[in-house]
């Protein structure tokens, strides 16, 4: 069998900034800077604020947008006594098509671990709705030369029991700790390294579903550096956070493929 031909994933990642309104005109200039070519080439998405979900999701279908939307964080259980979480059926009423799970400020702030993302992204593939899952080494890992087994046993964990004909529709995302918000990025040959790793780890668990999933870069991506990322073998997109806040800067990076 020859090479996978893997679709380009574009997803901004705008954490918890703008307002309901602000995520629709975000939504909405994102759109005029991008024509069909554009989305032919590449899957592109926007993960706004749990309380803009549907404001987004009104534009993009009334508007027949070519957009993912994202959720930026899920509970394993359907339902119950969880006080402030979103369920993946909930998510699913809002045609979100992918979430993130596992993201190194969840990891860091609200103590998740491997096991809880694995639940995660579990609950997600259940209603339908793609996981991203994030992974990435903190700053002091990488030089006690602890990255790749860092990486690896957070896809290891976070893939556990899920079929490899499930595991082949995922998208990974690597996001070193030490890149995010910092200004910082990877190298192009550190993270095509890193990825590699990681596509290799999941083959010599799924087979040839490693040669399927997506995985994409995270950290200070921006027009300036995208086409260095974007070139390396492996990467199949990013995940973009505070330069995704401009419309037009995350259209840029969409643009590195026409």
């Amino acid at each position: 069998m020859g090479p996978v031909a893997r679709k380009p994933l574009m997803v901004g990642n705008w954490k918890m900034h703008g307002t309901y309104f602000e995520a629709m005109q975000w939504v909405q200039a994102l759109s005029y800077q991008l024509d069909l070519a554009d989305y032919d080439r590449v899957d592109v998405g926007v993960a706004p604020s749990f309380t803009s979900l549907r404001s987004v999701q009104t534009v993009v279908q009334m508007d027949d947008l070519p957009i993912h939307i994202v959720a930026q964080n899920v509970h394993w259980a359907k339902e119950g006594a969880h006080t402030g979480e979103v369920s993946a059926r909930m998510l699913a009423k809002l045609a979100v098509s992918h979430v993130i799970v596992g993201h190194s400020e969840r990891r860091r702030h609200f103590g998740e671990d491997d096991r809880m993302v694995n639940r995660k992204a579990r609950a997600a593939l259940s209603d339908g709705i793609v996981p991203i899952v994030a992974v990435g080494e903190t700053l002091e890992e990488r030089e006690a030369g602890d990255a790749e087994e860092t990486v690896g046993r957070q896809v290891s964990g976070a893939l556990a029991r899920i079929p490899s004909d499930q595991v082949a529709r995922l998208v990974v995302a690597y996001e070193p700790v030490w890149a995010i918000g910092t200004g910082r990025h990877a190298r192009p040959s550190v993270a095509q390294e890193m990825i590699s790793h990681l596509r290799n780890r999941i083959r010599s668990r799924h087979g040839e579903a490693a040669d399927q999933v997506r995985i994409i870069y995270g950290g200070s991506i921006n027009p300036g550096n995208v086409a260095a990322l974007m070139a390396k073998r492996d990467i199949d997109g990013g995940l973009i956070g505070g330069a995704s806040l401009d419309p037009g800067t995350l259209a840029a990076c969409v643009k590195y493929w026409t």
